[in-house]
């Protein structure tokens, strides 16, 4: 059972890296875009309208709006047919991308996609292992039958069984995060964080991130507004604690946070982890509150990012960019102080003593001393 548990874990990791970056570029293309269009004052770009403006600028921004959101369309079928090729290789990804494309049709939203690419992957799977047909017709099997039935079973399941409440499990999702206002979106901020926080990269961390970036194809931003911020947040954090507590770390330690500095302002939270690895009990409770506190401050004070970028390069094309980076400085100081006040401070010197130590010898010392 463990096993099984790991392999669709993995599977499902696979259809997310596939996935993360179309993502990307579909969110940055449109972000360019509003950008651009606020320029002129407009904050509702992808509106038809523009799109027979007398100003060949704004009919632009307006178009490429539509790019990135046909880039961002193709994210549930993506991840479905990434899936499925993890299972079963190149045999899945036809039945993965038309089972993508139903989830998205019907509303199933992220998990249904999720489901999808399992479903689609594991029918596969069993026709190839199953089917057996003669010598003379064995090559019908992976350019016919597997296309046909492993397409056709997985529609049917995803329209007839999973779709509906997958559906309204996901329409109930979205009209609960868009609900939330006050202290509710707050709290629901500070948890975001605090898993981004957590395992900084691991399995915890991609699915806050990968759940927030998928709200943004239903026009929910606070989530993921609070996973942007809170990636970089210990990354950051933990490098200033290497500044501002010099003699509690060791040579390799000081080095890993320059890097893990300039790790956090372009985005990725791996980073930290050589500081996890090294003292987690003492870091990790330091990098979940601390992400916390940045993403509830983050949207607590109204700001939105509408984009899955972490990085510096995206800070200013947020709604209320001065909070938005005023709320990653504070979560950083917080994992910075707190992270260095929990740690030893003879914990960089007793590894240099160790290595002196180890390099002593005492046979050595003594017949000199002697002579």
């Amino acid at each position: 059972m463990k096993k099984i548990a790991t392999d669709i874990k993995n599977h499902v990791l696979t259809g997310i890296s596939y996935m993360i970056p179309l993502v990307i570029a579909g969110a940055v293309i449109m972000a360019i875009s509003r950008v651009g269009g606020s320029l002129y004052g407009i904050t509702d770009i992808w509106d038809d309208s523009y799109a027979e403006s007398a100003n060949g600028l704004i009919r632009l921004l307006h178009s490429i709006d539509g790019f990135g959101g046909t880039a961002l369309g193709l994210m549930f079928p993506v991840i479905a047919a990434f899936i499925a090729y993890s299972i079963v290789d190149k045999l899945g990804i036809a039945p993965g991308l038309v089972g993508g494309m139903l989830v998205k049709d019907i509303n199933a939203g992220f998990l249904g996609a999720i489901a999808a690419g399992l479903i689609a992957g594991y029918v596969c799977l069993w026709i190839r292992n199953h089917v057996k047909l003669p010598k003379s017709m064995a090559s019908v099997v992976p350019v016919f039958l597997i296309p046909v039935l492993g397409t056709l079973i997985t529609v049917l399941v995803i329209n007839y069984i999973i779709g509906v409440p997958f559906a309204a499990l996901n329409t109930g999702l979205e009209n609960w995060l868009n609900s939330l206002s006050g202290g509710n979106q707050i709290l629901m901020a500070a948890i975001v964080g605090g898993m981004v926080g957590f395992d900084l990269g691991g399995p915890v961390n991609k699915a806050a991130v990968t759940t927030a970036m998928a709200l943004l194809t239903s026009g929910v931003y606070a989530p993921n507004t609070a996973a942007q911020v809170a990636i970089i947040i210990p990354p950051i954090g933990l490098g200033l604690a290497t500044v501002f507590a010099k003699k509690k770390y060791n040579t390799e330690l000081k080095e890993a946070g320059k890097s893990s500095i300039i790790m956090g302002l372009v985005g990725i939270s791996e980073g930290a982890i050589p500081f996890a690895v090294e003292s987690p009990l003492k870091v990790i409770p330091s990098t979940v509150i601390g992400s916390a506190i940045g993403s509830a401050m983050a949207v607590g004070l109204g700001a939105v990012n509408q984009a899955p970028i972490s990085g510096f390069y995206g800070w200013f094309t947020v709604e209320k960019w001065p909070i938005y980076i005023l709320s990653i400085a504070i979560g950083s100081l917080f994992v910075a102080v707190s992270s260095a006040l929990l740690r030893d401070k003879n914990a960089g010197i007793e590894e240099v003593s160790s290595d002196l130590e180890d390099d002593f010898d005492e046979a050595a010392w003594e017949e000199e001393w002697q002579s």
